[in-house]
């Protein structure tokens, strides 16, 4: 199974000076654990994800004044809709993250999240052992 069978095409794109709270209005709102932050003056793409708004706030940083570009990550590893998903989930094992934007062209086409593959390989092995027993 590839990439583009399994991610989510719902990409919720931000600016860098969106704050903490807006970035998790919006995101919450629409049931997902990241989004990309456009920059086009400095880095370009970027990342923030569920768990940079719980860091944040948990060390009590405000989240009305805080923004989405001090919590960027901006290092990030992108993935093509042809990958599949074992290349996914190696490069977020490899990297310690959850989630990859999905790029095609220039710009985002998805977002990929170990739930996502998670969700893709689980009826498959579901029903490996009962295949195996009967």
């Amino acid at each position: 199974m590839l990439v583009r069978d399994a991610m989510s095409t719902v990409v919720l794109t931000i600016g860098p000076t969106h704050t903490l709270r807006q970035a998790a209005r919006l995101m919450s709102a629409r049931r997902i654990g990241a989004a990309v932050v456009h920059d086009p003056d400095t880095c370009g793409l970027g990342i923030i994800t569920e768990r940079d708004l719980l860091d944040a706030v948990g060390s009590g940083l405000d989240p009305d004044r805080e923004t989405a570009s001090a919590h960027t990550t901006t290092d990030v590893v992108f993935a093509a809709p042809a990958w599949t998903l074992e290349e996914a989930a190696e490069a977020m094992t490899h990297g310690g993250f959850r989630h990859l934007i999905v790029l095609d062209g220039d710009g985002p086409v998805g977002i990929v999240s170990v739930r996502d593959i998670i969700r893709c390989w689980a009826p498959a092995h579901r029903r490996t052992p009962a295949a195996a027993a009967g």
